[in-house]
Parts: C-alpha cells; structure tokens; sequence
C-alpha cells in the first residue's frame, strides 16, 4: 500500500472528528474504514462502523466542548499496518490528549484500529 493512501484514510478517519455537523461523521467514516472494521480503544474492542461511530461521538460531545483532533506526525507504514500519533485539544486550551493510533488496511481503507491514548494534560 501506498503511503499516500494509507496518509488519506487516516486523514479522512480523523477530519469525522472535526465535522462542522454530526451528520457528516458517517460519511466520512464510510470513506476511510471497511464495513467491517474493528476498533481496539480504551474500553476494549467493538466492531463495525457503528461502533467507531460512537466512539468518535463520545470524542466530539466531550463535557469541555467541542474539540480539535489532529494528526500530530507522519505516517509511519512499515507494511499493512500503519501508525500515527494524534493530539485531541479541547477548547479555550481545555484537556490534551495525546496518543498514537496503530491502523491496518484492507482495499486502501482501514480494517482495524488500535488506539493507544497518553495522559491527559492542559494544552500548552
């Protein structure tokens, strides 16, 4: 896989958590993950777009407000498996979050998503 494309789906996985509109989020999910994808994150594994779908919500309605989501490095692709890190910041330099996403591809989407967070710490 090209590292070009691996660099879009990831791009186009992390712009659903910076949506201008809720209704957005599935498309542009549906663009970068398999139907079928699975998602390793913080409260174990979940399947199917539905589930990131959640789980980005859940990162989008944060109590602090609506956050910022951003690809913080390049993309490392050794082979099928590639990985990534993120930073998340809240608004008014509200919470950080940190961490790297390690993402397998099938067909030039992602198939499975392992997220790694760091700690929480006030934006600087």
């Amino acid at each position: 896989m090209q590292e070009e494309t691996a660099q879009s789906a990831i791009d186009t996985f992390l712009s659903a958590f910076n949506a201008s509109d809720d209704r957005y989020v599935t498309g542009l999910l549906a663009q970068a993950l398999t139907p079928d994808v699975i998602l390793w994150g913080p409260l174990g594994r979940s399947e199917g777009i539905e589930a990131v779908e959640r789980f980005v919500r859940d990162i989008r309605n944060h109590p602090a407000g609506t956050g910022t989501m951003v690809r913080a490095s390049g993309v490392d692709l050794p082979g099928e498996w590639a990985r990534y890190r993120w930073v998340f910041t809240t608004p008014d330099g509200g919470p950080r979050l940190a961490g790297t996403d390690v993402v397998r591809f099938r067909r030039h989407q992602i198939d499975q998503i392992v997220v790694f967070a760091g700690e929480i710490e006030p934006a600087s």
